[in-house]
């Protein structure tokens, strides 16, 4: 943590202020950006990685996130040669891939010496003076902060273990026992990656409120947040997750296969895809649970047994139909589902849906070129403006008096990219799980939104 910088010092500022938004998702150590907050972007694909709002929600959470953001250096970084002034040459014993292997061990420490720095902040200058000053509630706050808590003293562990490790002159012969033996503490995610997606919903609804809005500000304007906002920190251990996997496949690739510590980190590498892997699926079926609670129905006729039955969302996120109008789709493992987001009272955004679900197996999907639209049949001009025709793609369910067509504007052609993929994948998947039960209902009464 900054020196010189304590809760006291936010307390001090916390005066009314007009806010200003400053969007960034740095999060790791070095210059690294922190996957997309699985929440927030344009459209979500899961991925504990990443994010077109794919998931975020946790590592490759598969849910895409796009969000535009900008990047904001988070804070100096130093090689382990720099530190301990070690060159190609003045030390015979070190070859040039022994070099490598302790810069990337090195990296790992320095990673994990940041991560506690910036969760210990997150409390003790975000959640300990909200909590004094009663700008929210203690529910509120262990909602949106979930176990953060818990995680510190886990990180402290490793670093202590791997400073231990180090020698004098800056070199550490061994971490592969060090890595199999803490590893299977990353359980400790779960809960805290599952949280995620409400802790999100909770922190949006919060930030109407003046005086959340006003402390939050002024903390984004002091030199310790580092121009992130609160989000960005409580995205951090997500962030650090996913790339833990990275970091001990550089620890492993520059480690010999006669050394040591080759076996143990081979063993650390499939320990942490699993730990990861687990964690990913649960933190899924957590935010795929949270939406289809979200979900108003404005008749039972849109109830189907295919949103009720999934598990997992591939992605999710805002298009706008031909008309302009902003949607929000779900792209859940067997079904599209299209909403219109609605704020009811303080509550968090709840989506309404506005057309019948489609099941992904009587789904067909069309890509359109730009500067065309394909209606009914026929190809025209959608609009006098070519700008305003561009990254659109169709979905259609049934025929006749029962067809359903959809054309979806996409906000970009990456984005739009995604959108195809997933749902392609999703109609693979279906096609390949040979699962013949189907939707009861009728699709759609049929036509284009």
């Amino acid at each position: 943590m900054h020196k010189g910088v304590c809760p006291c010092d936010v307390l001090s500022v916390f005066l009314p202020l007009h806010p200003q938004r400053s969007i960034s998702f740095r999060t790791d150590s070095r210059t690294e950006r922190a996957a997309p907050p699985p929440f927030s972007s344009t459209m979500k694909t899961r991925v504990i990685s990443a994010t077109v709002s794919n998931l975020p929600p946790l590592l490759t959470s598969t849910r895409a996130s796009t969000a535009a953001a900008s990047t904001t250096k988070r804070r100096d970084s130093k090689l382990w040669s720099e530190t301990f002034d070690v060159h190609l040459g003045a030390t015979p014993a070190l070859s040039p891939r022994d070099i490598k292997r302790q810069e990337a061990i090195f990296e790992l420490a320095q990673g994990e010496q940041d991560l506690v720095e910036d969760l210990t902040l997150a409390k003790k200058v975000y959640h300990d003076p909200m909590l004094t000053l009663s700008i929210m509630t203690e529910q509120e706050l262990n909602q949106i902060f979930g176990t953060l808590d818990s995680l510190i003293p886990l990180h402290e562990d490793l670093l202590r273990c791997l400073r231990d490790a180090r020698n004098p002159d800056g070199t550490t012969d061994h971490v592969g026992h060090i890595l199999t033996d803490w590893l299977p503490c990353l359980s400790s995610y779960t809960p805290y990656c599952s949280n995620q997606v409400k802790a999100k919903a909770l922190l949006d609804q919060k930030k109407q409120d003046r005086r959340v809005q006003d402390f939050l500000q002024r903390c984004l304007q002091s030199p310790f947040s580092r121009k992130l906002d609160l989000w960005n920190f409580l995205d951090i251990p997500r962030s650090r997750l996913v790339k833990y996997p990275l970091l001990l496949r550089e620890i492993l690739k520059h480690t010999p296969n006669d050394h040591p510590d080759w076996q143990l980190l081979d063993e650390a590498m499939q320990m942490v895809q699993s730990v990861v892997a687990d964690i990913n699926r649960q933190t899924g079926e957590s935010e795929c649970q949270y939406y289809k609670e979200r979900l108003l129905y404005t008749e039972d006729g849109q109830r189907d047994v295919l949103i009720e039955r999934s598990r997992t969302l591939s992605c999710h996120g805002e298009l706008k139909n031909n008309r302009g109008v902003k949607l929000h789709v779900f792209l859940f493992q067997d079904i599209l589902v299209i909403t219109r987001s609605v704020s009811i009272n303080d509550q968090p955004v709840s989506y309404q849906l506005c057309r019948q679900p489609i099941p992904i197996r009587q789904l067909d999907l069309e890509d359109l070129s730009d500067g065309e639209m394909r209606m009914g049949g026929s190809i025209r001009g959608a609009f006098s403006n070519n700008e305003r025709t561009k990254n659109f793609f169709r979905v259609s369910c049934g025929a006749g008096a029962h067809l359903q067509s959809h054309c979806f504007q996409a906000s970009d052609a990456f984005n739009k990219q995604q959108w195809i993929n997933c749902i392609r994948q999703a109609k693979e998947a279906a096609e390949q799980s040979g699962d013949q039960s189907i939707s009861t209902r009728a699709p759609g009464n049929g036509h284009e939104i």
